[in-house]
């Protein structure tokens, strides 16, 4: 199993939003406690504040390099987004990692330092709002508990805030592997009332389908970057890029099929859980509906003897109900299910893709 971090909660930053094509920013103030206030989106209720996120090319190739420095294996490294709003977009302007420390170091506060940092920020005229975190996953491996708690937290402070993924496995395949996600307002709901149980969940109509929503990203440079790339492009020599035609599909295949399987086990499990469940209650009741018959038999011949009937009694009591399990989890895994089918889905096409050039170029050679 890959490594994950405790839960990230959003320090005391502020949101800004400004007016399209001008240069002003209007912030909120910060708080010290811990929380942000609430931004200027449309509500939890209706639909995203967010439309769209567009991301520097500096953010980008600083969270490449967290992973590159810091990420080790199954390795997650995590950091804080840094931005504003500009009506339905979220521009991503900078970011700086969480650093890494182990539980001897007591004395390190987590939140401290990312209020020191994002005031250092602001001294040299740098974006310095908070707008979300990213994190890196091991074979797409990101549906958990931890990764949902902690984005309600942000989104529960502020409420325009990302979780960006980066997929430093798939990206070294060849194309780079950065997503946004979001809470989507129907979960957002059922986390802030905290009840996960089935009947919660079907109330609310919750799938796995309806527990992320992805936001599409643009990745956006100056002119002068666009300008430099373009120099350094003419200067460079040519790169060898044939083994983008390998037909090779590597280990990437074979290790998402087996992180499929693993969660496919865990889902068998959990709904051996809920079938077990669902025969103790079916059990109980009808010890309780037998329990009930013969009370009733009991009065109907003390009635006959002309004795009083039996006092009524508490069955909450008696027959104690059987405490539910917890949804939530069958639904991530379900979700995790679902993002490694994409992954397979996504790379099978590709790898077929070259097998049937591979054989039409053998076909029009011979």
């Amino acid at each position: 199993t890959h490594t994950t971090r405790a839960q990230r909660v959003p320090p005391g930053a502020g949101m800004a939003s400004r007016k399209e094509g001008t240069g002003s920013t209007a912030t909120s103030s910060s708080s010290t406690a811990g929380v942000a206030g609430k931004g200027k989106g449309k509500g939890g209720s209706g639909d995203s504040a967010v439309k769209q996120v567009q991301i520097d090319g500096l953010v980008v190739l600083k969270i490449i390099k967290h992973y590159q420095e810091e990420g080790q294996g199954t390795e997650v490294v995590q950091g804080v987004l840094l931005g504003l709003v500009v009506e339905d977009r979220l521009e991503i302007t900078n970011c700086f990692p969480f650093p890494q420390h182990t539980e001897d170091d007591a004395d390190f506060d987590e939140v401290q330092y990312q209020m020191e940092m994002m005031r250092s920020l602001r001294h040299v005229n740098i974006d310095h709002l908070h707008v979300g975190w990213y994190q890196s996953t091991y074979y797409g491996s990101f549906v958990t508990r931890a990764l949902l708690d902690s984005q309600f937290s942000y989104q529960h402070a502020i409420e325009e805030s990302v979780v960006l993924i980066y997929d430093p496995i798939k990206t070294a395949q060849g194309s780079l592997s950065l997503k946004a996600y979001r809470l989507t307002p129907k979960l957002m709901e059922v986390c802030k009332e905290k009840d996960f149980s089935p009947e919660a969940l079907k109330k609310a109509n919750i799938t796995f389908e309806h527990m992320f929503e992805e936001v599409p990203i643009v990745i956006k440079n100056s002119h002068l970057i666009n300008v430099l790339m373009w120099e350094l492009e003419k200067k460079s020599a040519v790169a060898d890029k044939h083994e983008l035609l390998s037909l090779a599909s590597s280990n990437h295949l074979g290790k998402n099929l087996q992180l499929l399987m693993d969660r496919v086990d865990d889902m068998s499990q959990d709904i051996v859980k809920y079938n077990t469940y669902m025969r103790n209650t079916s059990k109980q009741q009808q010890q309780k509906h037998q329990y009930q018959q013969r009370r009733q038999q009991e009065n109907m011949q003390r009635q006959s003897r002309g004795e009083p009937p039996l006092p009524e009694e508490d069955l909450s009591k008696l027959f104690k109900p059987l405490q539910p399990p917890a949804r939530m989890d069958s639904l991530l895994i379900a979700g995790q299910i679902n993002t490694y089918c994409q992954n397979i889905k996504e790379f099978t096409a590709q790898n077929l893709g070259k097998l049937f050039m591979a054989q039409a170029l053998q076909e029009y050679n011979n």
